[in-house]
């Protein structure tokens, strides 16, 4: 029987070989059995799916499982973005949310995420739970529960619309280019641009579950296109969101790529001075410390967590946090979901455009400018699993003094393992750091780096290529 292993955000597999039917199976009747023991069963669960592959057949099945347990289920009538699964949890008082779904994952995977009744991922101890169920094949039955299909879309679209100010975006006449990487996100921003009367030109709405060219994941060299577009239309903003609709990417009028942590880093400037809403910071392991010296400027607590949105969440649920994000563009706020959420994001990336009166590139220049110089890069490193595991250990050990030209000033093991490097910091710039992590979903060794120069981060992420294949 095939293992299933729980990553940050649920379960993934490559559709045929280890998701398959049987296999959702298993997870829907361990996420039945948790709910049965531990939530109030009767409140039903919502399930959605995104645009991937056999995701609305496998939703039906998961469905099944659930009612066949005696658990109702909401089961989404079209494809819908994971934030509005969650959104319609916490609204109607479900006990969870299932949403089938890979993310941002290549074409040919597919997944299966849980959301607590809070409208968010699953806690740490929520994912643990079911796995152990799933680990004990777990398969409840009952007296058979109903299934209703509904439309999950149309209110959620109506709250993030009250979330961001879109008059003041209309009013600034900005023009948008919205790219959804054929994701569940389609036709969202579209819809609420056109009813706004706010200029936008749309790429990648259609449906095309083999995303040609592509990884459903906002970063470079997927949003090329996206580039493309946002200079030949003369755009002052490029919007992305993944094949769930969860994370986002930005490009700027320059067609310039803004990555997540400069998205994080303008919308926590924006909130702390010019909303001033109350609360304090919380930021992933693997994420830019540009946005601790803006929490530092302003009076906030910055709270850092393990990688994976749940561990944010969970933060949010137990006190105050103005705004949490982590590094592959999902940000969340309490004072709405304790929830990742790549539309809202976008509406809100336009509306500190709109209130600033400034195209994005400029609003990242000037954080640059205040802040220091903070510049970011990922490498993903495809290994044997024992290659993989030799380099961690090496990092962890007492013996690992330098990183190329670079000394090792001080090691930290949050998750996975992070050296700060003695490299220069060009005046008040980024303190260099870089992160090896195992993947939790997928076959690799992340290697992440900060610096205060583009050249430094390559340079640093290079020494890190040589460190893990030995040299």
């Amino acid at each position: 029987m095939t293992t299933i292993k729980f990553g940050t955000d649920g379960w993934r597999g490559i559709i045929a070989d280890d998701f398959t039917f049987d296999n959702v199976r298993r997870v829907a009747g361990a996420i039945a059995a948790y709910v049965l023991k531990h939530e109030d069963a009767r409140r039903g669960l919502i399930v959605g799916y995104d645009t991937r592959f056999l995701s609305q057949r496998v939703a039906r099945i998961a469905a099944e499982v659930l009612a066949n347990a005696g658990v109702p289920v909401k089961l989404a009538n079209d494809y819908t973005p994971t934030p509005a699964i969650s959104f319609a949890v916490k609204q109607l008082g479900a006990a969870g949310g299932v949403v089938i779904t890979s993310s941002h994952n290549p074409w040919d995977w597919n997944g299966v995420k849980f959301k607590g009744k809070f409208g968010g991922s699953g806690t740490p101890a929520i994912m643990k739970a079911i796995e152990d169920e799933l680990n004990a094949g777990a398969m409840p039955s009952g007296q058979k529960a109903v299934i209703e299909e509904v439309d999950l879309k149309q209110a959620y679209v109506e709250a993030i619309c009250r979330f961001a100010d879109l008059d003041a975006i209309a009013k600034a006449n900005f023009k948008f280019v919205v790219d959804s990487m054929y994701g569940s996100g389609r036709g969202v921003l579209t819809g609420i641009f056109n009813e706004r009367g706010i200029r936008h030109l749309a790429i990648r709405q259609e449906l095309n579950p083999l995303f040609p060219d592509i990884n459903p994941e906002p970063i470079i060299p997927h949003v090329a296109m996206l580039q493309q577009t946002v200079l030949k239309e003369h755009a002052d903003a490029g919007l992305a969101t993944d094949g769930d609709a969860d994370r986002i990417g930005a490009v700027a009028e320059d067609g310039g790529f803004v990555d997540s942590h400069k998205i994080f880093s303008v919308l926590t400037q924006w909130l702390l001075v010019r909303k001033k809403w109350p609360g304090e910071v919380v930021r992933a392991f693997n994420t830019t410390r540009m946005v601790d010296r803006i929490a530092a400027k302003h009076g906030r607590k910055l709270n850092e967590c393990p990688i994976g949105f749940k561990y944010a969440a969970d933060l949010m649920m137990e006190r105050e946090i103005v705004i949490g994000g982590e590094e592959s563009g999902g940000i969340g706020y309490s004072r709405f979901l304790p929830e990742r959420d790549g539309l809202l994001n976008s509406l809100l990336l336009a509306n500190v455009m709109a209130d600033e009166g400034k195209p994005l590139g400029q609003l990242v220049a000037d954080l640059q400018r205040e802040y220091g110089s903070h510049y970011y890069g990922r490498r993903d490193l495809h290994l044997p699993e024992d290659v993989k595991q030799q380099a961690i250990l090496r990092a962890r050990s007492d013996g690992t003094k330098r990183l190329g030209r670079y000394s090792v000033l001080k090691k930290e093991g949050l998750d996975g393992i992070k050296f700060f490097l003695d490299a220069p910091t060009n005046g008040n710039g980024a303190e260099a750091w870089i992160l090896f992590r195992a993947s939790g979903t997928e076959p690799l060794l992340r290697v992440y780096s900060e610096a205060a120069s583009p050249e430094l981060v390559n340079e640093i992420l290079s020494s890190a290529e040589t460190f893990v294949s030995g040299g």
